[in-house]
C-alpha cells in the first residue's frame, strides 16, 4: 500500500475546509463570524503549509534523482520518513514534515527551510527592502505580525537588520571606480531636513554617469551641508582618488560654486549647463502671457544644428527681447558657452546630456521615501535611507545603445579636448550594487 505524502494530506485538509465540512449549525451570529475568521486563518496557514511542504518534497526528489514511489536503481539512497519542524511565517506558525533519507552518501538537507528558518534570511531581507522602498521601522514592525498576533520581527530587530543598508552605503562610498569607462557625468543635490539643525535642510550631493557601454550608474553620494565650492570639490576629488575616468561631459545646474569646482577638478571636460534649470530661471522672469512665445524661440537655440548656429541664434533672440525682458535675457546670456556645449556631441546624445532630468526623477523617488520621516535625527540615517532609495531607483534606468559611429565621434572629441581615449570596460552589465556584492 502506498503511503500518502504529507503534501497530499494537506491538500485534502484544504478541500475539506473549502467544502465546509466543519459544521456551523447551532451557532449564533457572533460565533459564525468568529468561525469564519478562524476558517480564513486556517486556509491561509494551510495554503502556506502546502506550498512549503510540496517545495521540500520536490527538493528531496531532486536530491534522490527520482519521483515518489519509483524504485531505487542508482544507489543514491531511500526515503526514510519525516521529521516534524515548525516554521514561523507572517501568516503564523506552520507545522511541516521534513523528508529524511537513508543509504545516501550525505543526508538530505532542505536549502529552502534554511533560507526561511528563524528570523534570519528572507524575512530580514524583506524587512530591509521594505524600509528602503517606503515604510518606516514602525510600519514594518506592524507588518511582521502573525495571524495569531505573534510579533515575528520587533522594532529593534528591524532596526538591526536595516543596518545592512549602512554597510552597503559605506562600501559604495569606497569601491574602486577604475573599471567604469565614464563618458558623461551628472552632478546634482537633494535636500533633506536634519533634526540636529532644526529649520535647515542639508544638501546630499549625488553623482551619476553614462558609461561607454551604455550603462547608467550611480557613482558617489555625500553630505554637502550646502552646495558650496569646497563641498563639491571634495566630492570630485574623492572620485578622482578612486580612479574614475575623466568624463567627456559634465552636466550641472549652473550654481557658481559647482561650476568653479568642475573647472578645478576637470578643466578639460565639456561643462554643460542643465537646460531644465536654465529654463526654470528664465520662465520666472517672464510675464505669464508671453512666456510660451519667448520660450519657443529660446528652444530654437537649444536645438540648433551646430554650435555656431546656436551662438548666432542666441544673439538674435537676446537682441529681439532685451528691451522688453532684460532680466530674462541676462539669464539666457549667462554661461552661454556651457549652455551650447551639448551641441558639440553626436545628435542623438544631445538630449541625454543637456539636463539632469534623470537624476531629478530619481530624487522624486527619494523624496517619496523620505517624506514619511519629517526630520532625521542624525546624518547617518539620512544618508543611509537616501542612498537606499536612489541606488534602487537607479537599477531601473534604461541603458543607452551607442553606435560605433557615435563612439568614434566621442573619441574624436576627446582627442580635440586633450582627454585620454583608452578604455577599461568591465564585462557584463553589472549594477553598482551587484559590483559591490561581487
Amino acid at each position: 500500500m502506498k503511503r500518502i505524502a504529507p503534501s497530499e494530506r494537506v491538500r485534502k485538509e484544504i478541500e475539506d475546509l473549502l467544502q465546509g465540512k466543519r459544521s456551523t449549525e447551532g451557532q449564533d451570529e457572533k460565533e459564525r463570524i468568529e468561525s469564519q475568521d478562524e476558517r480564513e486563518q486556517s486556509l491561509q496557514l494551510l495554503a502556506m503549509k502546502r506550498i512549503l511542504q510540496e517545495a521540500v518534497e520536490r527538493e528531496q526528489a531532486e536530491f534522490l534523482g527520482r519521483e515518489r514511489y519509483k524504485h531505487q536503481t542508482d544507489g543514491k539512497g531511500w526515503r526514510n520518513g519525516y521529521e516534524p519542524k515548525t516554521l514561523r511565517t507572517v501568516a503564523g506558525k506552520v507545522p511541516l514534515e521534513v523528508p529524511q533519507t537513508r543509504g545516501s552518501r550525505e543526508p538530505f538537507h532542505s536549502k529552502l527551510l534554511d533560507e526561511l528558518g528563524g528570523r534570519t534570511g528572507a524575512l530580514e531581507r524583506l524587512a530591509t527592502e521594505m524600509y528602503a522602498r517606503g515604510l518606516s521601522v514602525r510600519d514594518i514592525e506592524e507588518c511582521f505580525v502573525s495571524a495569531t498576533g505573534e510579533q515575528l520581527l520587533s522594532r529593534s530587530v528591524v532596526s538591526e537588520v536595516t543596518e545592512s543598508l549602512q554597510q552597503e552605503f559605506e562600501a559604495f562610498q569606497e569601491h574602486d571606480l577604475a573599471g567604469y569607462d565614464l563618458e558623461c557625468l551628472y552632478l546634482d543635490a537633494i535636500y533633506e531636513a536634519l533634526r540636529l539643525r532644526a529649520g535647515i535642510k542639508e544638501a546630499v550631493l549625488c553623482a551619476w554617469g553614462i558609461l561607454r557601454d551604455g550603462r547608467k550608474i550611480m557613482l558617489h553620494m555625500a553630505l554637502g551641508n550646502k552646495e558650496s565650492y569646497d563641498a563639491w570639490l571634495e566630492m570630485m576629488r574623492n572620485m578622482v582618488s578612486r580612479h574614475l575616468r575623466v568624463p567627456l561631459t559634465i552636466t550641472a545646474d549652473g550654481a557658481p560654486g559647482l561650476n568653479k569646482a568642475i573647472d578645478q577638478a576637470y578643466p578639460k571636460s565639456l561643462r554643460i549647463r542643465c537646460w531644465v534649470h536654465k529654463m526654470r530661471n528664465i520662465r520666472a522672469k517672464l510675464p505669464r502671457d508671453v512666456a510660451p512665445e519667448v520660450e519657443a524661440e529660446i528652444y530654437t537655440i537649444r536645438d540648433a544644428a551646430t554650435f555656431e548656429q546656436g551662438q548666432a541664434r542666441m544673439r538674435e533672440v537676446i537682441a529681439k527681447y532685451r528691451g522688453l525682458y532684460p532680466s530674462a535675457m541676462t539669464c539666457l546670456e549667462d554661461d552661454a558657452e556651457a549652455s551650447l556645449n551639448h551641441i558639440k556631441l553626436p545628435v542623438r546624445l544631445r538630449q541625454l546630456v543637456r539636463s539632469t532630468n534623470l537624476l531629478e526623477r530619481t530624487f522624486e523617488e527619494g523624496r517619496r521615501r523620505t517624506k514619511v520621516i519629517p526630520r532625521f535625527f542624525a546624518e547617518k540615517p539620512c544618508l543611509k535611507l537616501v542612498f537606499a532609495a536612489l541606488i534602487r531607483a537607479s537599477e531601473n534606468w534604461a541603458r543607452v545603445k551607442f553606435s560605433e559611429t557615435e563612439l568614434e565621434q566621442l573619441d574624436t572629441l576627446r582627442r580635440i579636448l586633450g582627454l585620454a581615449v583608452d578604455c577599461k570596460t568591465e564585462s557584463g552589465p553589472q549594477t553598482a550594487r551587484q559590483k559591490l556584492s561581487a
